[in-house]
């Protein structure tokens, strides 16, 4: 069945001194696109969370973000003298220029990026925390599935409507088909004997079959209504079969579309025009939710 591009999914969970939630959001994109943002100390996991990303979403753009909240007050904290000493430096060069005041608050600084860093080493750090990093990210990851599979299904629901009126539609062109070419024989002929009768010519009906036959053949829809149904069937069939198929339904309903066109261009008759209209503006609806689709 069918899965949408969008979504979100959320986890959270506590160990080893640490609260960590991770969101995940998708968006639409006609490829895979990923953006992580971890915590400084959590950076070397990208990878690994990258490729778990990879395992369950195919196409999408994928924001996924994971949020730590340390316990300090159990474990010791460091100052990171390289990060100040160049968060100093910048700020007194800036107020210098601006002021001629080099006066830094303290405070300030400790509260800029990397100034203060909990006790653990990097390497430390991340071996402590990457099996519940991980594991909230797979559960996170499981949630966002759920909910893109929820609105699959309603994607579903709503392709599998315009589906059927499109079939529907194709069932009273085919019935009308073969009236088309009766039709057209009968009103030219009706104006040709007019044209004879006022002008006094004489016209042969071999003449006259000769045109009507000409009209059949450029007016025949036969194959193209055979197409059209055949690629309403392989629409069906990809979309209860198959996963990962939103670029090939776009491709399907792109030939659909062809057909379509096709059968209002030939077909000489102002119902089987009306019904190509409906056809098409169903098959528009059609590209615009295939877009949706993983």
């Amino acid at each position: 069945m069918l899965t949408s591009m969008t979504g979100f999914g959320t986890a959270s969970g506590q160990r080893d001194g640490i609260t960590c939630t991770v969101e995940v959001r998708t968006v639409n994109n006609r490829f895979f696109k990923a953006l992580v943002k971890l915590p400084d100390k959590l950076a070397p996991l990208e990878p690994l969370i990258d490729a778990v990303m990879r395992e369950s979403i195919l196409r999408g753009s994928v924001t996924l973000t994971v949020s730590v909240r340390d316990d300090l007050s159990t474990g010791s904290v460091t100052i990171n003298q390289a990060v100040l000493d160049t968060y100093v430096k910048q700020i007194e060069d800036l107020r210098t220029r601006i002021t001629g005041d080099k006066h830094v608050e303290l405070a300030g600084l400790l509260n800029l990026p990397g100034v203060v860093e909990a006790g653990e080493d990097t390497a430390e750090y991340v071996a402590t925390h990457q099996a519940l990093v991980l594991g909230l990210v797979k559960d996170a990851l499981a949630k966002l599935a759920e909910m893109r599979k929820k609105e699959g299904a309603a994607l579903w629901a709503d392709l599998s409507k315009h589906l059927d009126i499109i079939r529907a539609a194709l069932v009273q062109i085919s019935q009308l088909a073969p009236n088309v070419v009766k039709n057209y024989h009968e009103k030219l002929r009706a104006r040709v004997l007019q044209m004879v009768s006022d002008a006094r010519l004489s016209l042969s009906d071999q003449d006259l079959l000769k045109e009507v036959a000409l009209f059949a053949d450029r007016a025949d829809i036969s194959e193209e209504i055979t197409r059209l149904g055949g690629h309403l069937d392989q629409f069906t069939n990809v979309c209860q079969k198959e996963t990962g198929a939103g670029r090939k339904l776009d491709f399907i309903a792109q030939e659909m579309l062809r057909e379509a066109n096709t059968i209002a261009s030939k077909a000489n008759d102002a119902t089987i025009a009306r019904l190509t209209v409906d056809i098409k503006s169903c098959i528009d609806r059609i590209k615009e939710q295939s877009a949706n689709v993983e």
